[in-house]
């Protein structure tokens, strides 16, 4: 956005709402943008979704200049963009399936592909059990989870969120911006998001604050929450927009900016000073051989293991049994579920294996963690199966990092 206003009504009652509002946000990043009611932050989100004209200043989405921009052409920008409303505005005559199908139903895709693809987005949101749910039978926060899903489910570059977590309990709108937040880090999703919700505040790279249609300096402030920084900057790709960054801040902002970026940047010389590339392979060595042990003892496995989707072992962190785990490693790379094997064919005593995808940022599978129970002669549970999906995205961010160190033959990070 570059020196945006907005108006409202005509002749002796039009109002200006926004006055130059200027600001940048990047693939990736989640912003929050906050400010007393009616300060013009639903109008700022309106425009940048392409739902409004833009008529004074400049916008550029995905490319796509917006003032002046066409009907055809902003119906395409529209394609591209997930909106969460405080309303979920689901349609109580459809299920929850339905209401996400709905998303894509002027699209290309198959009748096959509509379906698979709502099922999984909603299993992704933890509702796969209630797809065939009306929504007078979802809870507040269920149904504000088919909603999220509804955006979602088209795979967006960026999503625009109104108050997502105002009518929902501390819990269930922590769950909603949590799904929101791996979105952005996984996909490169950018995220804004306006609230009036403190609870959530610490997932923002940056906080603006709208008040009064005026947008204060540029980035705002840096959230005290999140040490994003150098992650944001690295978005930064030319100096214009690094200029941008630095000379709209005060003498007071500039140097709280040298000071966080500082910070982190001395976080990342310390691990450098370590020993190298070395050091950092064997850390990760180490933290992942440790969190597989620590996840094994909280499900009570006795066996566990890295494989990548071809069932070859990328790490063995206790005695593996031999039993073929090709063929198990085999059906997981193929579906991307995870797969809940019994049976006494896997080996003696062994009574159940549980095989889990980890994915990288891209939602490829980067390998596939498995634990063996035989000793108790009790099955995993679809709890068990709970546990791990909360440990499998980080642990895909720790084992992305080991494979880059591991294959980089030059020694650079």
């Amino acid at each position: 956005m570059r020196n945006v206003s907005h108006f409202y009504g005509s002749g002796t009652l039009r109002k200006q709402v926004l006055f130059d509002v200027t600001c940048d946000i990047w693939p990736g990043e989640i912003v929050i943008m906050t400010g007393p009611s009616g300060s013009g932050k639903t109008t700022v989100l309106t425009l940048a979704g392409a739902l409004r004209s833009v008529e004074h200043g400049s916008m550029l989405v995905l490319g796509q200049e917006l003032n002046g921009a066409g009907h055809n052409a902003l119906v395409r920008i529209r394609e591209s963009i997930g909106f969460v409303f405080q309303a979920h505005n689901l349609l109580e005559s459809l299920t929850a399936a339905q209401n996400v199908q709905m998303s894509l139903g002027l699209s290309t895709v198959s009748r096959r592909e509509v379906r698979e693809r709502s099922l999984a987005v909603l299993e992704a949101v933890g509702l796969a059990d209630r797809s065939t749910y009306l929504p007078s039978q979802l809870s507040i926060g269920q149904r504000q989870r088919v909603a999220v899903a509804r955006a979602l489910v088209r795979q967006p570059k960026i999503i625009l969120a109104d108050e997502p977590t105002a009518s929902l309990d501390r819990q269930s709108g922590r769950d909603v911006v949590e799904l929101l937040r791996q979105l952005a880090r996984r996909q490169g999703c950018a995220v804004l998001l306006v609230t009036h919700d403190v609870r959530i505040l610490d997932i923002a790279d940056r906080i603006m604050r709208l008040e009064d249609g005026r947008l204060s300096s540029f980035g705002s402030v840096a959230s005290p929450f999140a040490g994003h920084l150098l992650t944001v900057l690295a978005q930064v790709r030319d100096k214009e927009h690094l200029w941008l960054l630095m000379e709209q801040r005060d003498e007071k902002e500039f140097v709280d900016l040298l000071k966080t970026m500082g910070g982190e940047v001395e976080q990342l010389l310390n691990i450098l000073d370590l020993g190298g590339r070395e050091s950092i392979r064997l850390l990760l060595d180490n933290l992942i051989d440790i969190v597989l042990l620590k996840i094994s003892n909280i499900i009570d496995a006795d066996a566990a293991g890295l494989f990548d989707a071809h069932g070859e072992q990328l790490r063995n962190v206790s005695h593996w049994p031999s039993w073929p785990k090709r063929e198990i490693a085999a059906r997981v790379g193929q579906t991307g579920e995870v797969v809940n094997v019994f049976g006494s064919d896997l080996g003696e005593g062994i009574q159940s294996v549980l095989c889990v995808p980890i994915r990288n940022r891209l939602e490829e599978i980067n390998a596939i963690a498995q634990f063996v129970n035989k000793k108790t002669g009790i099955p995993f549970t679809v709890a068990d199966e709970r546990v791990f999906r909360d440990f499998a995205a980080p642990l895909g961010f720790i084992l992305e990092g080991w494979q880059r160190v591991k294959q980089d033959s030059k020694g650079r990070y």
